[in-house]
């Protein structure tokens, strides 16, 4: 919704699957392009409320941020730590990690500035460009983060090709450890339906558990938000009027795609 209300416009209400929406004189007329099942349930992509989305887009009557901002709560609940200050991976890891700081009742600091002139990582078409992609988009605060103990959070881990150089730069900075919190489920699957994710090769999460990850970039602890633990944080504040049909698309997480898997189709 972000992208209409920069233009002025003003939010009504979500467009909804297999829906046009005719705006006349008259009002406003829905028209239907496929057969919507009364009480099937939808299947709304759960990582753009994780990454894709921005913060101040509405989906299912909610704000991106709040839902994060939850995510970092069952977060600091599922997975406390002994520290000083909490922060995060700029940009889509701050509103977790201001959830993750109220939960856990400790000071959340900026520890990372980013270049916002460097695109986003994740969709980089090669290892290469994501790897230079790091090394130009951050430096440390070592003000805030010289003696600290930190937990660092980020909204999830794909490749695994940014955390461990993000990782020395704090310690490089001064800081005496380094706990990583991801604010989503391990990403295990492939997605199909148009994500940058050709196999499940490319997934970190297929080949290293959280502990022999952590050993790997070099954190003192990593840990995720469990399946169970984002869809309670996605759904708690939802505003939808048939709450039969609420659902959401955990593919990537679970292996579980809706409407199953095409036969031409092996991960």
């Amino acid at each position: 919704s972000c992208g209409f209300l920069s233009i002025g416009a003003r939010y009504v209400r979500e467009v909804q699957p297999g829906e046009i929406v005719e705006l006349t004189r008259d009002g406003i007329k829905t028209i239907d392009i496929i057969d919507c099942p009364e009480n099937r349930r939808h299947a709304f992509c759960i990582f753009e409320y994780v990454y894709f989305a921005r913060s101040d887009s509405i989906f299912e009557g909610q704000m991106v941020y709040s839902v994060r901002l939850q995510c970092g709560r069952q977060l600091a609940r599922e997975a406390g730590v002994d520290a000083d200050i909490v922060s995060s991976v700029p940009e889509s890891g701050t509103a977790a990690a201001h959830g993750f700081a109220r939960e856990a009742n400790l000071n959340f600091a900026e520890v990372l500035c980013k270049n916002r002139y460097v695109g986003r990582t994740f969709i980089q078409p090669s290892t290469r460009l994501r790897q230079l992609g790091v090394a130009k988009k951050f430096g440390a605060l070592s003000e805030n983060v010289a003696g600290k103990r930190l937990v660092l959070i980020d909204d999830s881990i794909v490749r695994g090709n940014t955390i461990g150089p993000i990782i020395k730069l704090l310690r490089d900075a001064g800081a005496l450890e380094v706990h990583i919190r991801i604010a989503s489920p391990p990403l295990l699957y492939p997605c199909y339906m148009g994500i940058n994710i050709p196999t499940r090769e490319e997934l970190i999460a297929n080949k290293l558990n959280a502990e022999e990850l952590a050993k790997y970039v070099g954190a003192d602890s990593l840990a995720y938000l469990s399946v169970d633990g984002l869809k309670k944080a996605v759904q708690l504040n939802m505003s939808v009027k048939k709450p039969e049909q609420v659902g959401h698309c955990t593919a990537c997480l679970t292996g579980d795609y809706p409407g199953g898997l095409p036969d031409e189709l092996e991960w």
